[in-house]
C-alpha cells in the first residue's frame, strides 16, 4: 500500500496542505488565505479559529481532491509562523483573544523596560536572542498585563497557551499541549542549553511556567489525530525557517539557506553547539531528533520582503498582481539611484531598530514607477547581503553557495541580483516548497517513513543555479548606497 505524508505549513498569510510521497514529490496541495487583523497602527493580530477552520477545511479538500483516505496518510507534520501567540480556554477550546501575531509590536515600552538594567542583550548568553518585540514571551506579559483576570484563570487550570503549532496540535490530536525545540526558542522564554523554560526568564516576565506546553523533540509521535485522519501520527513539528532549513536538507555545520516570503530569514546550520552573535543575529534550535544532540543555527531574520510587493500592489497599486513586479522591474535598466528601505515596524537583523520607519530615498524627477519597482526587488536582496555579511564575521566561514526557497524565488532578476550582490553561487531546488518539506521529512523520521538524514539528503534535487556576474566596484557602490538609506530610516519614532 501507498502511503503519504501530509505537511500542514501554518504560514502568516495563509495556511496550506500538501502531501509528499517518499521521493518527496508533491502529491496534491491545497491552500487558503487568512484575514489579516490591524485594529491599531503596529497591531498585527489573526483569528486562531479562522486558522483551526482553514485546516480542518483544507485537509478535507486535499482528501477530496486525491481520493485518499486516513489510512493513506503515514504521518502529519506541523510547520508554522512561530512567535504568534494563542490563548485558549482548556476546556471549551475557544480562544480568548486574537493572536498576537510576530510583526505586531504593541509590546515596545514593555520591551523598553524590560531592557532598561543591562540592555537588550542581557539574555542573550541564555536564549540566543536580544529583547524585542518580536518574541512571543513579551506578548504573553501584556496580555497578562492588560486582562487581571487571566492570571486568576490560569491558576485555576482554565487557560492554555502557546505558539501557533502548538494550537495546531492541541485541536489535532484532541488535548495535547506541546511544542518542540526550534519554536520554544523563539519565546525568549526557552535555555538553549537546557533546551527547557527557564525560571530566571519567567520570573522577570511574570509568566506561569504551567501556562506553557511541554517542550518535546522536533521529530516524535505527540499524539494521534482525531476527525477525518482519525489515528494518523502528529509526529513532526518544526518553526517555519527551521523547516526550510530541513528541507533543504543542510544537515552539515556551514551550509546556509534563505528563505523569501513574507519576511526574509537566512539560517546557517552551526552544529551541536549554539554559537553566539556579536553582529546582530540570533542563535537558535535549527532541530532536536530523538536521542540525538540538537543542531543549532544563526539566524539573520528581515521582516518585510514579499509582503514589500504586496504593499507596492495594494497600497500603490502599481501592479495588478505579485508577478507583475519583475517585468515592471525590467523596464528600467537599474534602480535609477532608488532605495527602498522597508522598515514598516522598524528593522529586525543585523540592526534590531525599532525606531526606525520605511523611506524611499535617491528620488529625482528621472525616478519613474519601473525604478520604484525595482528597488522594491532590490531591497529584499540589500537585506539578505547584509545578513550573509552579518554570518561571516561571526563565524569566520567560509560561505560558497546560498540555497533559496520560498515564494519570491521565481523571480529571475531578483535571484541574479542576490547572487551578484554575495558574488556567490544561488542554487533553487526542484521542490520550491521547501518549509512543508522540511515538516513532512521531520514527521516521515518518525514514524519510520524515511530512515535517516543521509536519504533525505539523495532526495535533493536542484532547479536552477545564477552564478555571480557583477563587478566588484558596482557591488560596492551599491552596498554603500544602500547602507546611506538604512541610516537615514534611523530614529524616526522618538
Amino acid at each position: 500500500m501507498t502511503q503519504y505524508i501530509l505537511a500542514i505549513d501554518q504560514g502568516t498569510t495563509s495556511t496550506r496542505c500538501i502531501l509528499f510521497d517518499r521521493s518527496s514529490h508533491l502529491l496534491a496541495s491545497t491552500q487558503c488565505e487568512h484575514q489579516q487583523i490591524y485594529p491599531q497602527p503596529g497591531w498585527v493580530e489573526h483569528d486562531p479559529l479562522e486558522i483551526w477552520r482553514n485546516t480542518e477545511l483544507l485537509i478535507a479538500k486535499i482528501l477530496e481532491k486525491t481520493g485518499l483516505q486516513r489510512i493513506d496518510i503515514a504521518a502529519i507534520g506541523i510547520t508554522n509562523q512561530r512567535e504568534t501567540i494563542v490563548v485558549w480556554d482548556r476546556v471549551s477550546g475557544k480562544p480568548l483573544f486574537n493572536s498576537i501575531v510576530w510583526q505586531d509590536t504593541r509590546t515596545s515600552d514593555l520591551c523598553e523596560r524590560l531592557a532598561e538594567s543591562s540592555g537588550r542583550d542581557q539574555w542573550r548568553s541564555i536564549t540566543g536572542l536580544p529583547i524585542a518585540t518580536y518574541f512571543s514571551g513579551p506578548k504573553l506579559q501584556w496580555l497578562l498585563n492588560s486582562d487581571p483576570s487571566l492570571r486568576r484563570r490560569i491558576i485555576e487550570g482554565d487557560v492554555l497557551c502557546g505558539t501557533i503549532d502548538t494550537w495546531l496540535i492541541w485541536n489535532l490530536t484532541g488535548g495535547m499541549h506541546v511544542t518542540d525545540p526550534t519554536n520554544a526558542s523563539r519565546t525568549l522564554l526557552m535555555n538553549l542549553e537546557t533546551l527547557n523554560w527557564d525560571d530566571r526568564l519567567l520570573s522577570a516576565m511574570d509568566i506561569p511556567r504551567d501556562w506553557l506546553p511541554e517542550i518535546r523533540t522536533s521529530s516524535e509521535i505527540y499524539g494521534h489525530a482525531k476527525g477525518l485522519l482519525e489515528g494518523v501520527p502528529v509526529a513532526g513539528n518544526l518553526g517555519d525557517q527551521q523547516a526550510a532549513l530541513f528541507g533543504q536538507t543542510c544537515f552539515e555545520v556551514g551550509q546556509l539557506k534563505n528563505t523569501y516570503g513574507t519576511g526574509c530569514f537566512m539560517l546557517l546550520n552551526t552544529g551541536e553547539r549554539p554559537h553566539a552573535s556579536n553582529h546582530g543575529l540570533l542563535t537558535t534550535v535549527a532541530y532536536k531528533l530523538p536521542n540525538q544532540p540538537p543542531i543549532y543555527a544563526l539566524e539573520g531574520s528581515v521582516a518585510v520582503a514579499g509582503s514589500l510587493i504586496q504593499w507596492i500592489r495594494d497600497n500603490l497599486g502599481l501592479i495588478k498582481a505579485s508577478n507583475d513586479i519583475e517585468p515592471l522591474a525590467k523596464s528600467v535598466q537599474d534602480n535609477g539611484g532608488v532605495y527602498i528601505v522597508p522598515a514598516f515596524s522598524g528593522l529586525f537583523a543585523p540592526y534590531w531598530r525599532d525606531d526606525a520607519r520605511g523611506v524611499i530615498t535617491g528620488l529625482t524627477a528621472y525616478a519613474n514607477k519601473g525604478h520604484i519597482a525595482r528597488a522594491a526587488l532590490e531591497a529584499t536582496a540589500f537585506q539578505s547581503a547584509e545578513l550573509l555579511h552579518a554570518l561571516r564575521e561571526d563565524t569566520q566561514s567560509v560561505i560558497f553557495q546560498l540555497n533559496v526557497d520560498g515564494g519570491m524565488v521565481i523571480n529571475h532578476t531578483l535571484m541574479q541580483f542576490q547572487a551578484d550582490l554575495l558574488n556567490m553561487r544561488v542554487i533553487r531546488p526542484k521542490v520550491l516548497e521547501t518549509t512543508a518539506l522540511g515538516a513532512a521529512y521531520i514527521a516521515g523520521l518518525a514514524v519510520g517513513y524515511w530512515s535517516n538524514l543521509d536519504e533525505l539528503k539523495d532526495l535533493n534535487q536542484i532547479d536552477h543555479i545564477w552564478e555571480p556576474q557583477m563587478e566588484g566596484d558596482r557591488r560596492t557602490k551599491l552596498m554603500r548606497a544602500w547602507t546611506k538609506a538604512v541610516e537615514r530610516s534611523f530614529d524616526w519614532v522618538e
